[in-house]
Protein backbone atom coordinates (compact mmCIF):
# COMPACT_ATOMS: atom_id res chain seq x y z
CA UNK A 1 0.00 0.00 0.00
CA UNK A 2 2.54 2.54 0.88
CA UNK A 3 4.75 1.90 -2.16
CA UNK A 4 1.71 2.41 -4.55
CA UNK A 5 0.62 5.55 -2.76
CA UNK A 6 4.76 6.55 -3.70
CA UNK A 7 4.59 5.74 -6.68
CA UNK A 8 1.37 7.87 -7.09
CA UNK A 9 2.39 10.77 -5.62
CA UNK A 10 5.84 10.39 -7.70
CA UNK A 11 4.38 10.51 -10.80
CA UNK A 12 1.74 13.29 -9.86
CA UNK A 13 5.14 15.23 -9.08
CA UNK A 14 6.75 14.37 -12.32
CA UNK A 15 3.23 15.22 -14.05
CA UNK A 16 3.08 18.68 -12.41
CA UNK A 17 7.15 19.41 -12.97
CA UNK A 18 6.99 18.50 -16.66
CA UNK A 19 7.64 21.84 -18.69
CA UNK A 20 5.38 23.33 -21.23
CA UNK A 21 5.57 25.38 -24.24
CA UNK A 22 3.81 29.15 -25.16
CA UNK A 23 3.82 29.46 -28.55
CA UNK A 24 2.86 32.84 -30.14
CA UNK A 25 4.57 34.61 -27.19
CA UNK A 26 4.85 38.57 -27.86
CA UNK A 27 8.32 39.72 -26.82
CA UNK A 28 9.36 42.93 -26.01
CA UNK A 29 12.19 44.46 -24.06
CA UNK A 30 12.77 47.50 -21.28
CA UNK A 31 15.06 48.80 -19.49
CA UNK A 32 16.30 52.01 -17.65
CA UNK A 33 14.82 54.58 -19.50
CA UNK A 34 11.62 53.35 -19.94
CA UNK A 35 10.57 51.85 -17.16
CA UNK A 36 8.21 53.22 -15.08
CA UNK A 37 9.46 55.36 -13.20
CA UNK A 38 13.12 55.05 -15.13
CA UNK A 39 15.24 52.98 -13.23
CA UNK A 40 16.05 49.62 -11.89
CA UNK A 41 12.92 49.28 -9.56
CA UNK A 42 10.79 45.74 -10.08
CA UNK A 43 7.09 45.26 -8.78
CA UNK A 44 8.00 42.38 -7.08
CA UNK A 45 10.58 41.16 -4.59
CA UNK A 46 12.49 38.13 -6.09
CA UNK A 47 15.47 38.12 -4.06
CA UNK A 48 16.76 41.26 -5.44
CA UNK A 49 15.21 43.73 -3.33
CA UNK A 50 12.91 45.09 -5.74
CA UNK A 51 15.12 45.35 -8.74
CA UNK A 52 15.82 43.85 -12.06
CA UNK A 53 18.81 42.15 -12.94
CA UNK A 54 20.44 38.73 -13.62
CA UNK A 55 22.61 37.15 -16.36
CA UNK A 56 20.22 34.57 -17.60
CA UNK A 57 21.71 31.70 -15.54
CA UNK A 58 18.75 29.45 -13.58
CA UNK A 59 20.76 30.24 -10.85
CA UNK A 60 20.56 34.21 -11.66
CA UNK A 61 17.64 34.90 -14.02
CA UNK A 62 17.37 37.61 -16.09
CA UNK A 63 13.74 39.84 -15.25
CA UNK A 64 10.98 39.94 -17.35
CA UNK A 65 7.75 42.17 -16.60
CA UNK A 66 4.57 40.71 -17.72
CA UNK A 67 0.88 40.87 -16.96
CA UNK A 68 -0.25 39.97 -12.89
CA UNK A 69 -1.86 36.04 -13.84
CA UNK A 70 -0.01 35.58 -16.56
CA UNK A 71 2.67 33.90 -14.84
CA UNK A 72 3.23 33.19 -10.85
CA UNK A 73 5.20 35.87 -9.22
CA UNK A 74 8.96 34.99 -9.23
CA UNK A 75 7.99 32.03 -11.75
CA UNK A 76 11.04 31.45 -13.72
CA UNK A 77 10.92 30.28 -17.41
CA UNK A 78 13.12 29.49 -20.26
CA UNK A 79 13.44 31.48 -23.48
CA UNK A 80 15.33 30.32 -26.49
CA UNK A 81 15.32 33.61 -28.26
CA UNK A 82 17.48 34.97 -25.80
CA UNK A 83 18.82 31.95 -24.78
CA UNK A 84 18.26 33.18 -21.43
CA UNK A 85 16.23 32.11 -17.77
CA UNK A 86 13.84 34.70 -17.17
CA UNK A 87 12.45 35.52 -14.00
CA UNK A 88 8.69 37.09 -13.56
CA UNK A 89 9.80 40.24 -11.40
CA UNK A 90 7.67 43.31 -13.02
CA UNK A 91 4.37 44.51 -14.04
CA UNK A 92 4.01 45.31 -17.62
CA UNK A 93 1.36 47.22 -18.82
CA UNK A 94 1.11 46.48 -22.15
CA UNK A 95 1.35 42.82 -21.51
CA UNK A 96 -1.35 43.59 -19.56
CA UNK A 97 -3.30 44.74 -21.81
CA UNK A 98 -3.10 42.50 -23.81
CA UNK A 99 -3.58 39.38 -21.46
CA UNK A 100 -6.98 40.88 -21.20
CA UNK A 101 -7.43 40.54 -24.58
CA UNK A 102 -9.81 38.84 -26.57
CA UNK A 103 -8.67 36.35 -27.38
CA UNK A 104 -5.39 36.71 -25.17
CA UNK A 105 -1.73 37.19 -26.06
CA UNK A 106 0.67 35.87 -24.14
CA UNK A 107 3.46 38.89 -23.70
CA UNK A 108 6.80 39.33 -22.26
CA UNK A 109 9.00 42.17 -21.99
CA UNK A 110 12.53 41.52 -20.71
CA UNK A 111 14.77 43.58 -18.84
CA UNK A 112 17.62 44.91 -20.84
CA UNK A 113 19.36 46.68 -17.48
CA UNK A 114 20.95 48.49 -16.58
CA UNK A 115 21.07 48.68 -12.43
CA UNK A 116 22.38 52.31 -12.78
CA UNK A 117 23.43 54.00 -15.93
CA UNK A 118 20.30 55.21 -18.30
CA UNK A 119 20.83 54.55 -21.92
CA UNK A 120 18.52 56.67 -23.09
CA UNK A 121 17.07 56.74 -26.78
CA UNK A 122 20.10 54.39 -28.02
CA UNK A 123 19.01 51.73 -25.27
CA UNK A 124 15.52 52.61 -26.17
CA UNK A 125 16.59 51.52 -30.49
CA UNK A 126 18.45 48.40 -29.01
CA UNK A 127 15.29 47.23 -27.02
CA UNK A 128 13.25 48.14 -30.36
CA UNK A 129 15.92 46.23 -32.69
CA UNK A 130 15.84 42.94 -30.06
CA UNK A 131 11.89 43.03 -30.55
CA UNK A 132 10.89 39.97 -32.92
CA UNK A 133 7.77 39.95 -34.88
CA UNK A 134 4.64 40.08 -32.69
CA UNK A 135 3.58 36.64 -31.39
CA UNK A 136 6.66 34.89 -33.22
CA UNK A 137 8.30 32.91 -30.33
CA UNK A 138 7.70 30.23 -27.96
CA UNK A 139 8.97 30.31 -24.43
CA UNK A 140 8.88 27.02 -21.75
CA UNK A 141 7.57 26.75 -18.12
CA UNK A 142 8.91 24.97 -15.99
CA UNK A 143 12.25 24.51 -17.85
CA UNK A 144 14.80 22.01 -17.25
CA UNK A 145 17.70 23.97 -15.02
CA UNK A 146 20.36 22.72 -17.57
CA UNK A 147 20.10 24.57 -21.06
CA UNK A 148 22.26 26.73 -22.97
CA UNK A 149 22.33 29.93 -21.65
CA UNK A 150 24.02 33.45 -23.59
CA UNK A 151 24.89 35.48 -20.25
CA UNK A 152 25.76 38.20 -22.57
CA UNK A 153 24.13 41.61 -21.82
CA UNK A 154 21.55 42.47 -24.22
CA UNK A 155 22.69 46.01 -23.86
CA UNK A 156 26.08 47.80 -21.87
CA UNK A 157 25.71 51.43 -22.59
CA UNK A 158 29.52 52.68 -23.83
CA UNK A 159 30.34 48.97 -25.46
CA UNK A 160 31.02 48.66 -28.93
CA UNK A 161 28.56 47.64 -30.05
CA UNK A 162 25.92 48.54 -27.34
CA UNK A 163 23.49 46.49 -28.34
CA UNK A 164 23.90 43.08 -28.31
CA UNK A 165 21.22 41.99 -31.31
CA UNK A 166 23.85 39.05 -32.51
CA UNK A 167 22.84 37.42 -28.83
CA UNK A 168 19.05 36.92 -30.31
CA UNK A 169 18.60 33.42 -31.69
CA UNK A 170 15.51 33.42 -34.15
CA UNK A 171 16.17 30.16 -35.11
CA UNK A 172 15.79 27.15 -32.95
CA UNK A 173 13.84 24.30 -32.37
CA UNK A 174 11.23 24.48 -29.40
CA UNK A 175 11.72 20.45 -28.83
CA UNK A 176 15.65 20.88 -28.08
CA UNK A 177 14.11 22.39 -24.90
CA UNK A 178 10.59 21.03 -23.59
Amino acid sequence: MRAALFITLASLSLTVMACTKVSKTTHTFYGYPDNDPPGPATAYDCGRGYKAGGTGTYADPLTFASAPGEFNQCEIIYDPYTRKYLRFEDFCAQCDTDWKASPRINHIDVWTGSLTKNGGSEQIQCENDLTPAEKSQTIVRNPAKNLPVDSTALYTKGASPACKTSHVYTSYKISDYC
